[in-house]
């Protein structure tokens, strides 16, 4: 049975199942099924009717001070495994129609490098500016950690604040505690317009 946590809490992942090493995390969206592209939503922002909203999950690795080393360790559409090859992201999905995990991000804690200490995991709206797009046309988002070894999901953390204006959102954090691993459910939406904008507030 999975966890399911509200924002803000933070929880073990290894520590009572010191055996956990391959997981799965999954994030999901749906867009919002909207009556006329001249509606409420596409008013916020003067535009975003009839155009897919392609969401990009993606994964920032930090080591100390909460600091990106390296562009290298931002794994997202363009840049698909670490260099250690301890985390591996399986493709872009462009519109986020259908059910369960839209995109998915393998992560092998035991080869994760000693110098790492948190990752960041991040969802931002490919070309949101240009598109006139943002979070409050998206419903159901949600990020999720799966045992990869019998498929059991641990954690599930729904993100249910309205996140109208906000162009990304910071969706949870898997962080060392001493020798172990923990989630946090973070869920802040902020007004990044790229991955890039991200990206530079942890560096």
């Amino acid at each position: 049975m999975a966890i399911s946590l509200q924002k803000g809490q933070r929880v073990d992942l290894t520590k009572g199942n010191p055996s956990l090493s391959k997981i799965l995390v999954g994030l999901g969206w749906d867009p919002v099924k909207q009556k006329s592209s001249g509606g409420l939503l596409a008013g916020l922002f003067g535009g975003g009717g009839g155009v897919d909203i392609d969401c990009d999950a993606s994964v920032i690795l930090l080591g100390d001070n909460d600091k990106l080393r390296n562009n290298k360790d931002v794994i997202y559409f363009g840049n698909l495994k670490s260099g250690d090859g301890s985390i591996q992201h399986t493709g872009d999905n462009l519109t986020g129609d259908g059910d369960g995990d839209d995109e998915q991000i393998l992560i092998d804690l035991s080869r994760i490098p000693s110098h790492i200490h948190k990752l960041v995991f991040v969802v931002n709206i490919y070309d949101c500016v240009k598109r006139k797009q943002h979070f409050g046309m998206i419903q159901n988002a949600f990020i999720r950690i799966v045992n990869s070894n019998n498929h059991q999901e641990l954690i599930h953390f729904n993100l249910t604040e309205n996140y109208d204006g906000k162009t990304s959102l910071v969706a949870g954090e898997i962080y060392r505690h001493g020798q172990d691993w923990k989630f946090a459910a973070v869920g802040n939406g902020t007004q990044a317009a790229s991955l890039s904008d991200i990206v530079r507030s942890y560096s």
